[in-house]
């Protein structure tokens, strides 16, 4: 198997991965649509104090 192949096949499940990662995050956001449930992001979260 050739460097050029194995690139191949990596960027291939790279972007096989990620496509998944995608519908599974609509998924999730348009499930909690329906139910009216909410998760904070990280961003909303408050921070622990030290």
């Amino acid at each position: 198997m050739s460097d050029a192949d194995k690139k191949a096949r990596l960027a291939e499940a790279l972007r096989a991965n990620l496509r998944k990662r995608k519908a599974q995050a609509r998924e999730q956001r348009d499930g909690e649509d329906q139910t009216g449930a909410h998760l904070p992001s990280s961003h909303e979260r408050s921070s622990p104090s030290s």
